[in-house]
């Protein structure tokens, strides 16, 4: 049942767990194929539940001797799914980090794929959009691998069921002020349950299309500067650049893809600056230029480098000589 297990086999896995139906499928799955792993779990504290669903977690990792990781987030008061992601992969990330994991394992299924490709599809968006999340995504400082992606969520349902396995139902996820629990109910549950089958084709085929659409693009990186070369599609050259931004934790949002098809340099929220010239594409820290000496100043003239990323390459001069060997 599980997509890319070779990927998780001696590798050090981490568990995105909320104790619910799809990431407690997914643990017993791993057990069930004898992979290693941990958990991750975050309480955010909106319902009474969440203090069970933590113990069960708990309990878990006493009984088939894994670890826990527990974090307990402050309340969140405005724009709770956005900023409930980003407590949560922070969380995350902070794991990975200290503790070396190379993967991080998600419970999204097939029903989460059609809610995001149907709230792309309603707001504007093209096929790499439509397609969604991967089962398999390369991030900045480890691979993000969901083995679930190609099930629906009844199937997992069942397979719980069928094994007698506790898990607890979230009651937010059938309050509909949450837009993806309104595209949920209303439109991908439907689809679902009449045309499995054929979804489950569809996103075959457009998976295949997108290889054949968009040019594997390979960033390189010196020190804090990020480099590729420039494809002969600009759309792939914008993909490369949201596909790292996700990578890091940050969202492009649409006014600012709209300005990389227009301008060749272009700030990320105002911590980035982004430039396509001299046949590669540019990513670095934006910061504002100040007190350059005049020396460095006319160098920097030279080479055609952009005045926006001249802030961050005034500080770090080592960076300075790659970008005139790599220009030159």
């Amino acid at each position: 049942m599980l997509l890319h297990k070779h990927l998780l086999y001696k590798k050090k896995n981490l568990l995105a767990f909320s104790a619910g139906v799809d990431s407690t499928a997914l643990l017993f799955l791993l057990l069930e194929n004898n992979i290693d792993f941990d958990i991750a779990i975050v309480d955010y504290g909106l319902r009474e539940q969440s203090k069970d669903e933590v113990v069960y977690a708990q309990d878990l990792a006493k009984e088939y001797k894994f670890k826990s990781y527990v974090f307990k987030a402050e309340k969140i008061e405005i724009n709770f799914e956005a900023n409930a992601r980003t407590i949560r992969y922070n969380f995350f990330d902070e794991l990975i980090k200290e503790y070396q994991y190379e993967n991080l394992l998600t419970g999204h299924h097939l029903g989460d794929r059609v809610e995001w490709m149907l709230m792309q599809f309603c707001k504007g968006a093209g096929c790499v959009e439509l397609s969604g999340m991967q089962a398999v995504d390369q991030r900045q400082a480890y691979t993000l691998v969901r083995p679930l992606l190609h099930l629906d969520k009844q199937e997992l349902l069942t397979y719980l069921l069928d094994k007698k396995i506790k898990y607890f139902e979230d009651s937010t996820n059938t309050d509909e002020k949450y837009k993806r629990n309104e595209f949920r109910h209303k439109y991908s549950k439907p689809l679902l349950e009449k045309y499995l089958s054929g979804i489950k084709k569809s996103f075959e085929y457009i998976d295949e299309d997108v290889k054949q659409l968009v040019s594997e693009i390979t960033l390189s990186q010196y020190k804090k500067l990020i480099y590729f070369t420039s494809s002969d599609s600009k759309r792939s050259d914008i993909i490369a650049i949201d596909k790292y931004f996700k990578s890091i934790g940050k969202l492009i949002t649409a006014e600012e893809k709209a300005l990389l098809k227009e301008q060749n340099t272009v700030v990320i929220s105002r911590t980035f600056v982004v430039n396509q010239a001299h046949s590669y594409v540019f990513i670095a820290p934006y910061i504002k230029a100040a007190n350059i000496d005049k020396e460095l100043r006319e160098k920097l003239r030279l080479l055609r480098v952009e005045p926006k990323m001249r802030g961050y390459l005034a500080s770090d001069l080592e960076v300075v000589e790659f970008l005139s060997l790599l220009l030159t």
